[in-house]
């Protein structure tokens, strides 16, 4: 019986290139190594032989198949340079008088050497000679986009201004006498940029900062800002990022606040509450205000004492409410708990111009969880499961899968648990002949892993066509709640006047998929429960109608669900008594697409305009009703915002009993609230980075997917991840082929949809199938 092979950490003296590219193995008393790339196994030869093999040096080791190029070069590069190293070394024996002299030889080597990583080399003594190694100013240098100059003349220091800081601070910056040099932290691996990366890194382990730090679009502009100082910057103090530089961000951030504030006369704006438990059990309760222009943060308040009391609860909405201003706000949107739903209502009672709405990204969020309860479905979850965990907890492994599927990881990280659940099962019904051909691969045959247990349980789910077929059924089912999702928490457009239409093609995606009545009415339920419970409301209704791409598609007459929405909102947000009876009239001008709407370029324009510019261009004849669709058509359906893994809990929502401290904080929270808001707002245009599924910057919502069931007791710490190979900077599928909003479009003119099936139709419709 073959003996188990146990993995063998490299030492750190080990410093060829070559021992990033296998992992070494103890068989019995001898030492195996072998290739990530392809699998093979080497009994002897050592690292030698693996490096010929990955070079595609013929002779003693047959070529790896599946090595990257540029791998391929290094190796051959090392091979090169080891020969050349060994006839420097005799050279330097019979010259020993010229042993201080760098010639050429040294320089092919360090080179050969410094691409992989391990030349050894002087650190540099302080912060200043790293930045030395930067490309001066006029070489070199990358292109800086405007908004990045504006932002760099605004932080620049003058002499004067660090006079007058100095000035203001009546201590100098603290020194550390007991700190050691800089070079004695070992920086300096690697020469020029890699030194300084390193660097980078390091300081981030430091302080303990989310690696996903360096994702952030002001990260690069801080680099580049030190490269233009070069020596001659000085790092602030500690006492200067709590003092002069956050009070100029506080200037700043609010300046950006106020500009989006004077659109709201004009659009109107949704007030967001997002409340969420930390670590201790305090309930925080964050206010954020959104118009097109803009997310922007409002403030945060500690409700733990307060949040289940309706009347505290329902006082504290009233009082952010009259800060925003009752005549700029259409909706108030919280999370469906009770307690909200109670204060809700009181809030519109009081100010009866405006409406409560539940988040809509939590409503679907939770259509998604109850799809995934049944029990057909829970266990094709559970069995790709099984692949996912075999995958992500081996590198060998999931080197081999991502080279078969193109670098695209299996688990695709979501919005939330529910959406990762089927975001990750439709990435594997996509790759589902890439993992087939993996796993009749001779390389997979080879390797070890392919004989373990979960290995063959791997094997007989990807090779099992009947868990195929139910997986892509699944796909087609919850395939449009996932688009929806991704639509009401994008920023690329206001949702409110997509959330109507898009839940009517979702029913008649899994009608059209299913077929049968006593099929789909299943999933129709779960829908319809959420649906009439939290999102049947007069804004999303009148979002639909308001929209010219869908009421002009609507075959037949306009459902009356959605005309009494729309006149619903007319007297709700329009007090006025002269100006609802103006609106009433033209509403019929719209709807029969009478003067300018009924224009070519109006027609043309209803699939290729956002709905709110298309009434800005073409509803002058009708100026009451263009105001009001505006102001309907600017809004969100959301409040979830972004992870709150990014907002740093433990520093930030620190509790203290200081005023002028718990000020600073709060300022503090504001500063870096909107900051991250305003970066979302930059990226909108731009697929989100995804996070590595393995990352424990995810680990909240893709666990279930990537992590050992009975996990090894006392195998954390092996070393076997720095066999990994470094996975793409995105490797995300994208939920939809086409833009969701384009999916839209066609008629509606199923009426079932609108009125769903009663249990008495339902009986009889079955009682007539089955017969």
């Amino acid at each position: 019986m073959e003996s188990e092979l146990q993995p063998v950490p490299v030492s750190p003296q080990k410093r060829d290139p070559a021992w990033k590219h296998c992992q070494m193995f103890k068989d019995g008393d001898r030492l195996k190594l072998i290739c990530i790339y392809c699998g093979k196994m080497f009994s002897g030869g050592g690292i030698h032989r693996i490096k010929e093999h990955l070079a595609g040096q013929k002779g003693n080791a047959a070529t790896c198949p599946r090595v990257q190029k540029d791998v391929q070069l290094l190796m051959r590069e090392s091979l090169v340079g080891g020969k050349v190293k060994r006839k420097k070394h005799k050279t330097a024996v019979a010259s020993t008088n010229l042993n201080s002299i760098p010639n050429e030889i040294d320089t092919i080597f360090s080179q050969s050497e410094e691409k992989a990583g391990f030349q050894l080399i002087a650190a540099p003594g302080t912060i200043a000679d790293y930045f030395s190694l930067l490309p001066s100013k006029e070489e070199e240098m990358p292109d800086i986009d405007s908004d990045n100059r504006k932002r760099e003349q605004k932080v620049e220091m003058t002499s004067s201004d660090r006079r007058k800081r100095q000035e203001g601070n009546s201590s100098p910056p603290p020194t550390y006498p007991n700190a050691g040099p800089v070079d004695n932290l070992n920086l300096g691996s690697t020469k020029g940029e890699d030194a300084v990366q390193k660097a980078i890194g390091q300081f981030l382990y430091d302080i303990g900062l989310s690696l996903g730090a360096v994702n952030s679009i002001y990260f690069q502009p801080m680099i580049d800002a030190f490269s233009f100082e070069r020596s001659s910057f000085k790092t602030p103090s500690y006492h200067d990022v709590r003092g002069w530089i956050l009070k100029k961000s506080v200037e700043e951030v609010k300046s950006m606040v106020d500009q989006y504030k004077e659109t709201w006369g004009r659009t109107g704006c949704s007030l967001l509450v997002d409340d969420w438990t930390t670590g201790t059990g305090r309930v925080l309760i964050n206010f954020l205000a959104y118009c097109p222009k803009g997310m922007i943060f409002l403030k945060y308040v500690d409700a733990s004492e307060i949040v289940r009391s309706t009347d505290a609860l329902y006082g504290l909405l009233k009082e952010v409410v009259e800060e925003v201003g009752v005549q700029n706000v259409l909706q108030v949107i919280t999370d469906s708990a009770e307690h909200y739903v109670v204060a809700g209502k009181r809030l519109t009672e009081t100010f009866p111009t405006m409406y409560w709405t539940p988040c809509s990204a939590r409503c679907i969020d939770l259509m998604l969880e109850d799809i995934g309860k049944f029990d057909w479905i829970s266990e094709i979850l559970e069995n790709a499961k099984t692949v996912t965990r075999f995958v992500y907890n081996h590198a060998l492994v999931l080197n081999m899968t991502r080279r078969y599927t193109n670098g695209k990881d299996l688990v695709q990280p979501a919005l939330s648990s529910s959406a990762t659940n089927f975001a990750t099962l439709r990435s594997m019904v996509d790759l589902k002949n890439n993992l087939q051909a993996m796993v009749t691969s001779q390389e997979w045959m080879d390797c070890h892993y392919s004989k373990k247990p979960d290995g063959i349980a791997m094997l007989d789910v990807i090779c099992s066509e009947s868990f195929w077929s139910s997986c892509s059924t699944i796909v087609r089912i919850t395939d449009p709640l996932l688009r929806v999702l991704r639509m009401v928490g994008s920023e690329k457009r206001p949702a409110m006047g997509y959330i109507y239409a898009s839940l009517y093609r979702v029913k008649e995606a899994i009608k059209k998929e299913l077929v049968k009545k006593k099929y789909y009415l299943a999933y129709w339920n779960v829908i319809d429960h959420r649906w009439e419970r939290q999102l049947a409301r007069p804004l999303h209704a009148a979002g639909f109608y308001l929209n010219p791409k869908f009421l002009y598609n609507i075959e037949g007459d306009v459902h009356n669900e959605i005309m009494s929405g729309m006149l619903d909102c007319i007297e709700r947000l329009v007090p006025e008594i002269e100006i609802q009876d103006k609106i009433t009239k033209e509403l019929n001008l719209y709807k029969n697409a009478v003067g300018d709407f009924g224009r070519k370029m109006a027609t043309r324009a209803r699939h290729t305009l956002p709905a709110d510019k298309w009434w800005s261009t073409y509803g002058g004849g009708c100026p009451n009703l263009t105001r009001l669709a505006i102001r309907i058509l600017c809004q969100t359906c959301s409040a979830k915002v972004f992870k709150r893994n990014q907002i740093s809990l433990k520093q930030i929502h620190h509790y203290t009993t200081n005023r002028l401290e718990l000020q600073r904080l709060s300022d503090l929270v504001f500063v870096e609230y909107n900051l991250r808001l305003r970066q979302m707002q930059l990226q909108k245009d731009k697929e989100s980075e995804v996070m590595d599924p393995i990352s424990i910057d995810v680990c909240d919502i893709v666990e279930d997917w990537v992590a050992e069931k009975h996990p090894v007791v006392g195998d954390v710490g092996s070393p076997e991840w720095t066999a990994l190979v470094q996975p793409d900077a995105n490797t995300a599928l994208p939920l939809s082929p086409k833009d969701e909003a384009e999916s839209l479009v066609e008629g509606f003119g199923d009426d079932e949809i609108y009125d769903g099936v009663n249990d008495e139709e339902d009986t009889e419709s079955q009682d007539h199938e089955e017969a």
